[in-house]
């Protein structure tokens, strides 16, 4: 309950122009996508990735930016402030935030290994979420729609970085128990 609170204090209810805007943008995607299932160019799971990242960083990003009422431009230039902070003060609330950023983009990295089919090094997903958090972070700065800093970028890297190690595990056991399974049907035919 406690999330739905903090998402509901920090971001307005959409617009109907950004709702209408969401829903084009989604529809176009879902044209292309079923255009590159029917021509052989994406697996049926890796278009269902593709367009559950769309929808989740759609969210994200009005969350983070879109939403947001302007305010001045606040920046922190400081790696690291954030646990200093947590450290020195022990600052629950700004531990509470950190953690909740590595959670932000850990679908993300969950969804990255079944976008591309296979399993993805955990230092390409910390670059992907580390992109797509500095793609945010200067949004909220040129924007004026929040606190740019360093430590968010880093903080929602590893969080899809884990998500990525978590799914990169799922698949290195399910390709064991598949290898099991046809060793065991071949021991039986022998």
């Amino acid at each position: 309950m406690k999330l739905y609170r903090i998402f509901m204090i920090h971001n307005r209810a959409w617009s109907e122009l950004e709702i209408l805007c969401f829903a084009v943008i989604i529809s176009v995607c879902i044209f292309l996508l079923i255009r590159a299932v029917y021509f052989h160019k994406l697996k049926r799971y890796q278009a269902a990735a593709i367009l559950a990242l769309i929808v989740y960083l759609g969210i994200v990003f009005a969350s983070t930016v879109f939403t947001r009422t302007p305010t001045i431009r606040q920046y922190r230039l400081l790696p690291f402030w954030s646990w200093i902070a947590v450290i020195k003060n022990h600052n629950m609330a700004l531990l509470q935030e950190n953690i909740l950023n590595c959670l932000l983009l850990l679908p993300v990295g969950a969804l990255l290994p079944a976008i591309l089919g296979s399993r993805v090094r955990p230092s390409m997903a910390f670059l992907s979420g580390f992109f797509i958090a500095a793609v945010i972070e200067s949004c909220q700065l040129i924007f004026k729609r929040g606190l740019f800093e360093w430590d968010d970028m880093l903080h929602n890297g590893l969080g899809c970085m884990f998500g990525c190690l978590m799914i990169n595990a799922v698949i290195k056991y399910w390709k064991k128990r598949q290898y099991r399974k046809k060793r065991r049907k071949l021991r039986r035919r022998v």
